[in-house]
């Protein structure tokens, strides 16, 4: 019992000279060699409890941020709310925070306002470069000659136009579209060949749900005729049950382009399209 006795009594009185030396600001460095204590294990026992003096604590670039990520957990917001306020990461906040309460569960608005709000800047960036590759692209096609008007609108009609069948042998010149840009071409394409307006019947198809008058006052203008000179307007039946995403006020239906007395004009234009086909590279 005395050997142990005085063993407890060594180590008492080892770990009063650390503490002592330790609220002298030494450094555990500098303990170690005033006590000749080689063992980190006993010096972690002799300094058991005691802070480290204020000087030996290095300075954190986060500790401002560690702040700031506390009090915006303890105002209710939740990690990603705090990432997107302080541009940290997700597993240094919830170091941070880890000990506060967490705030109330967000609800399915929330989280979506919350996930747009963190890709707006890549949305945004990915718009500029998908605008310059527009920019770049269109200004490479230049001015357009007649033979390659002539030539897309082929292409055009053929890809996009009524054709015969062979169970129906129906050759007439129609064309629908829903592309405003796409309908002005074909426009173009028929003036090329010497086709006006006064052999066009346009009408419109578009859902009952829709503005109506404003998709006629639209297509009116894109082919430059009175909406008078319009057929009937073809409705479709509105169903609640289908997701329709063609909505808002960009939907304007489609627009359906006859040509009268077009049987021979559909021939030819068949024959230019075997054409280019048997043309082609």
């Amino acid at each position: 019992m005395t050997a142990i006795h005085s063993k407890y009594a060594d180590f008492e009185g080892l770990r009063a000279q650390a503490v002592a030396l330790r609220r002298e600001s030494l450094s555990r460095r500098q303990i170690r060699d005033r006590l000749h204590v080689d063992n980190n294990d006993i010096l972690n026992r002799l300094l058991e409890g005691e802070p480290p003096p204020d000087w030996t604590k290095r300075p954190n670039a986060k500790d401002d941020l560690r702040e700031k990520a506390r009090e915006l957990r303890l105002k209710g917001l939740t990690y990603d709310q705090i990432q997107l306020e302080l541009g940290c990461s997700k597993s240094s906040i919830s170091l941070w925070v880890r000990d506060l309460p967490k705030p109330p569960k967000r609800t399915p608005e929330q989280a979506s306002a919350i996930a747009r709000r963190g890709w707006e800047p890549t949305m945004e960036r990915r718009e500029a470069e998908r605008q310059r590759t527009r920019q770049t692209a269109a200004q490479d096609i230049g001015a357009m000659s007649d033979r390659e008007l002539f030539l897309l609108g082929v292409g055009l009609y053929w890809s996009e136009g009524a054709k015969a069948k062979p169970h129906r042998r129906q050759e007439r010149v129609i064309f629908t579209n829903s592309d405003p840009h796409m309908v002005a071409v074909f426009l173009k394409w028929l003036s090329l060949l010497g086709i006006g307006t006064d052999r066009l019947r346009c009408h419109i198809q578009i859902h009952e749900s829709a503005d109506v008058p404003t998709a006629e006052r639209f297509w009116a203008g894109v082919v430059g005729i009175d909406i008078d000179a319009f057929g009937k307007t073809t409705l479709k039946r509105h169903n609640p049950k289908t997701n329709r995403r063609n909505i808002g006020d960009s939907y304007n239906g489609c627009l359906t382009i006859r040509v009268l007395q077009s049987a021979e004009l559909y021939r030819r234009i068949e024959g230019w399209w075997y054409g280019i086909v048997g043309a082609a590279p």
